[in-house]
């Protein structure tokens, strides 16, 4: 089961050098697969994912993503983007720069639009209670949605905090789980 590391200016700040030393604290204290920079607020963006992609590549993360900018992705060299579950019309554009591609995904609606799209891997959320993001799915509707989309890599996200959280989606058969808080 992959671990996915998802950044937040809130735990990393926007100041690069505090930025990089967090980022690094984290990457040399938990197992990370895969990690997506997300920031939507930052004036310092590119600057930041440029930092993050070159952090990530140093400590031989498998898969290195930006957040929504899928152009950005391609530009700084990452290996994928994460797609908002607004951003359905941007798979096809993604795929073409030959990015592996993720895309948010909150019900079986979205996820059979993903399909649609030949998409290589969703996340589905919320799994866990978690701020301002609505009803939590818990872990048995996780592995329903697991069997019932099981040719398509599932990544539960939303709420994920300790240990405990994470043995629970192992149990699933998930492809992975997917965190921000987790790996603070």
């Amino acid at each position: 089961m992959i671990s996915y590391l998802i950044t937040d200016p809130l735990y990393y700040s926007n100041k690069k050098d505090t930025f990089e030393k967090k980022l690094q604290e984290v990457l040399n204290s938990k197992k990370v697969d895969f990690a997506c920079f997300r920031d939507d607020e930052s004036e310092n963006f590119e600057e930041l994912a440029k930092s993050f992609v070159d952090i990530c590549k140093k400590n031989n993360v498998e898969k290195i993503l930006i957040n929504s900018d899928f152009e950005l992705a391609s530009k700084l060299g990452a290996d994928g983007v994460h797609l908002k579950s607004t951003q359905f019309d941007k798979i096809k554009e993604a795929k073409k720069l030959d990015l592996y591609t993720i895309i948010s995904c909150h019900n079986y609606k979205d996820i059979e639009e993903a399909l649609k799209y030949h998409i290589n891997a969703i996340t589905y959320s919320p799994i866990f209670e978690t701020p301002n993001k609505g009803e939590p799915k818990g872990i048995s509707k996780l592995r329903e949605t697991i069997q019932v989309f099981e040719d398509l890599d599932i990544i539960a996200l939303g709420g994920i905090i300790d240990d405990k959280q994470v043995e629970q989606i192992k149990k699933t058969d998930a492809f992975g789980f997917a965190s921000i808080r987790y790996f603070i």
